[in-house]
């Protein structure tokens, strides 16, 4: 009977492992064809000039790789779809298939093209030294070195790109980096000469675009270090990395793709010679009557420098950043009555469970509690999918980042709450239960209307002060893609420099948030306090 039994379960758990396997072993081009969209990824925290937030216009998405996206997909038969993603776990994400293509201005490298499918180069960028415009004595990496070792200093950088390898190979690895988020926190700190930050190195393309907002920087001397902008695939999605390639040549023989950069500020003489030579390289069986001109220039409307600032950018934005103030209530309400159960939970396993029962609920505590929230998510959002993978191969099980992000928080401050109960519990006084129990109450019926509730009233100051706790800490979900209010506020603040106006509009939110709650609670704690008393 038991070997029937086991028969049985490995069958089905094989067939259930089976399944998904015929899906994944369908082509990659036909499923994006089938669903009629092409997800591309990117980060939008990023900013300009590849994916941000149109002047004027903020609903709308613009940007070179936008565009691009929009080659692609029209090339496949498709629209395109942006998908957010924190910059540096975009690639994490594309083997997640949380999207088909990624970007968002991916140097190539060898170690990228040993793991994922890189697509034809798109753009061919170089690096440009920047210090403050005050600076004379820097004019040359030489120079930079020189004052490096004579005086000290830091470089900032935008972290995981390739400017960093770049910048350690020709300074040294003695060389004191400063490693930023974002581009334009990078720029902001040299430009203030904060840390001792004499220098950033920036993708020319990024600085042509932003130049205009940080009138403290210059250049200094001619730009070096060229490598090439790339997207990526999954390796095993060779059908969608051939038709994007079909799709980059077809547009720079058209002439769409140069026109593409010319708009952003993009095109110059080097751009010239690479389309050139590319074009030779790709030219043969095809006839290409001569080199397509590039018709456009620089489009003032998507120019940073018509961007909004100071209160301009809070009317124009702030109900960007209402809405997604809604996300982060959404989470919070959510994950804390998850936390509360769990964590009581947790707590009447320890104080009336065995003995075992007991330390597996402190062990739980203790691993929760001194583990960080981020690294919680990270499993819940990255790591389970995979463990799902290796125990069914061919399975593509997922949770979605929202339904993480409630997870991850429920999980963290369910160790906060077991803690918070156990005292609560214990501050009862123990005749309380004995009262019950000799009046024949059943224990567990004692604990559920005697302990608990008394209980309950002793624990809402510290159980509010986490509420409002957790609706600040879900900032940190946005390290799994969810764009909650903390995170929509980087984007736009990066976007539009307009740090304090939409920094006070994103404080008011976060008070307007928690204090209703607070005043709840005071409320809430003296009525039940009013109640004791009458009793």
């Amino acid at each position: 009977m038991m070997s029937l039994f086991r028969t049985g379960v490995f069958s089905l758990l094989g067939l259930l492992a089976a399944v998904p396997a015929i899906v994944l072993a369908d082509d990659s081009l036909a499923l994006i064809q089938q669903r009629g969209t092409l997800r591309w990824g990117a980060d939008r925290e990023g900013g300009g000039p590849f994916v941000f937030h149109k002047p004027g216009q903020p609903e709308q998405l613009v940007g070179f790789e936008s565009e691009i996206a929009s080659l692609i997909a029209e090339h496949i038969g498709v629209k395109a779809q942006f998908v957010q993603g924190q910059w540096d776990k975009l690639p994490d994400m594309l083997d997640r298939g949380d999207f088909d293509i990624v970007l968002n201005g991916f140097e190539y490298s060898a170690e990228r093209a040993a793991i994922y499918g890189t697509t034809t180069p798109y753009y061919l960028y170089e690096l440009q030294l920047l210090v403050r415009a005050e600076n004379t004595a820097i004019n040359s990496w030489d120079d930079l070195r020189q004052a490096l070792s004579e005086s000290g200093g830091r470089v900032s950088l935008l972290g995981g790109a390739a400017a960093e390898q770049f910048t350690v190979d020709y300074l040294g690895p003695s060389v004191d980096i400063a490693l930023f988020d974002g581009v334009t926190d990078a720029m902001r700190a040299t430009e203030l000469h904060a840390d001792g930050i004499v220098a950033n190195v920036q993708d020319l393309p990024i600085w042509n675009f932003y130049s205009n907002a940080f009138p403290g920087l210059r250049p200094a001397g001619a730009p070096v270090g060229q490598g090439f902008y790339v997207g990526l695939t999954r390796r095993k999605d060779a059908a969608l990395l051939q038709a994007a390639n079909a799709a980059l040549l077809q547009g720079r023989r058209s002439g769409r793709l140069q026109n593409i950069f010319a708009r952003y500020g993009m095109w110059n003489a080097t751009q010239q010679k690479y389309t050139d030579e590319q074009l030779a390289t790709a030219a043969s069986g095809v006839t290409q009557s001569s080199t397509p001109a590039v018709t456009e220039s620089v489009d003032p409307r998507l120019a940073q420098s018509t961007s909004p600032s100071g209160f301009e950018a809070v009317r124009e934005r702030g109900w960007l950043l209402v809405q997604a103030a809604s996300i982060t209530v959404a989470l919070s309400c959510l994950a804390m009555p998850l936390a509360i159960l769990i964590g009581l939970s947790v707590t009447l396993v320890r104080l009336y469970g065995s003995r075992l029962a007991g330390r597996m609920g402190a062990v739980y505590v203790e691993v929760v509690r001194g583990t960080p929230l981020v690294l919680q998510l990270y499993v819940i959002y990255f790591l389970i999918p995979e463990l799902a993978s290796f125990l069914f191969p061919g399975s593509q099980f997922s949770i979605s980042a929202f339904w993480s992000a409630v997870l991850g928080l429920a999980i963290n401050y369910s160790a906060y709450e077991a803690e918070i109960y156990r005292a609560g519990l214990q501050a009862v006084p123990r005749g309380q239960m004995e009262a019950a129990m000799a009046l024949g109450m059943p224990r567990n019926l004692a604990i559920r209307r005697i302990l608990i509730p008394q209980a309950t009233r002793i624990v809402i100051p510290p159980v509010t002060n986490d509420f409002i706790a957790l609706f600040k800490d879900t900032a940190a979900c946005s390290v799994i893609t969810v764009v909650e209010l903390s995170k929509e506020y980087y984007i736009h603040a990066r976007d539009t420099q307009a740090v304090v106006s939409l920094g006070l509009l994103t404080a008011m939110l976060y008070l307007a948030m928690s204090y209703p709650l607070s005043v709840l609670a005071g409320r809430l704690e003296k009525y039940l306090g009013a109640g004791e008393q009458a009793a």
